[in-house]
């Protein structure tokens, strides 16, 4: 059984076709990246699978359960978790204390107990700390060096892989990441590469929209092609690198026609 069932999914925004029946799977720990040009549909997806909109059409199912158009914090505890394409840290916050925001998902204590200070509560509490440490140093151990530092006060990069990690500390069976290495040098893409197959390896699911192609290479068995909103490829990415239909979709029909002459 697939961990995500996407099934004939499409999205209207007032006639306008974001997304255009499309159909796929992801397997438990398997990592699948999404790729196309500009206004492709490819975050629209994403937003479909984790709540923030509803589908004109189609279902999404998690596993095996049908979570089409249930809210955002249902999809979340379902164990589906995402980052955004622009970076949303709590920047007056530490870099440990973002971390336990996202571990916030999965501790369960109730108010008078946490109001009272019982141990069950303390108990959490160390237990979600040492959870965010085990996050941080997934994350090429930077992350952990820098723990105690207010979180605006990181590099750029750093602070794209603390959205990562913040991710993380929900325990999910899915991590959904929408350009993670937007504004990055091919040095700190080469260090993404590596937090992002350390984790494959733990494995978690992972669906990873980008356009740097040097980390799709470096991550995905497999890769995904939205054009228009419609799913134009699927396959390896050495596959789709030589699609033509996926070349004329980037580089337009001149370029795909000279390709194949």
């Amino acid at each position: 059984m697939a961990l995500l069932s996407v099934r004939d999914v499409s999205k209207r925004f007032d006639g306008v076709v974001a997304v255009d029946d499309v159909s796929f799977e992801i397997a438990e720990g398997e990592v699948v990246g999404i790729i196309g040009p500009n206004g492709s549909g490819k975050t629209t997806l994403i937003n479909l699978i984790t709540g923030i909109y509803r589908p004109s059409r189609g279902t999404i199912r998690f596993g095996g359960e049908d979570i089409t158009g249930r809210r955002l914090h249902e999809i979340a505890r379902k164990g589906i978790a995402r980052t955004f394409q622009n970076i949303r840290l709590f920047e007056d916050l530490t870099v440990t204390e973002n971390v336990l925001v996202g571990a916030d998902r999965w501790i369960k204590t109730g108010y008078w107990a946490t109001i009272c200070g019982l141990e069950g509560v303390r108990a959490a509490e160390r237990e979600a700390v040492r959870r965010a440490r085990e996050v941080l140093v997934m994350m090429y151990g930077a992350l952990d060096a820098q723990r105690d530092r207010l979180a605006g006060q990181l590099p750029y990069a750093d602070k794209r892989r603390l959205e990562i990690a913040r991710a993380l500390s929900a325990r999910p069976k899915l991590l959904l990441l929408d350009e993670p290495a937007a504004g990055m040098s091919p040095a700190e893409i080469r260090n993404l590469v590596d937090d992002l197959r350390r984790l494959a390896n733990s494995g978690i699911a992972i669906l990873l929209v980008e356009h740097k192609m040097r980390l799709i290479e470096g991550v995905t068995k497999r890769v995904i092609v939205l054009d228009r909103g419609r799913k134009i490829a699927d396959a390896a990415f050495g596959v789709v690198r030589n699609d033509p239909h996926v070349i004329e979709a980037y580089l337009g029909s001149s370029y795909a026609h000279a390709q194949r002459s």
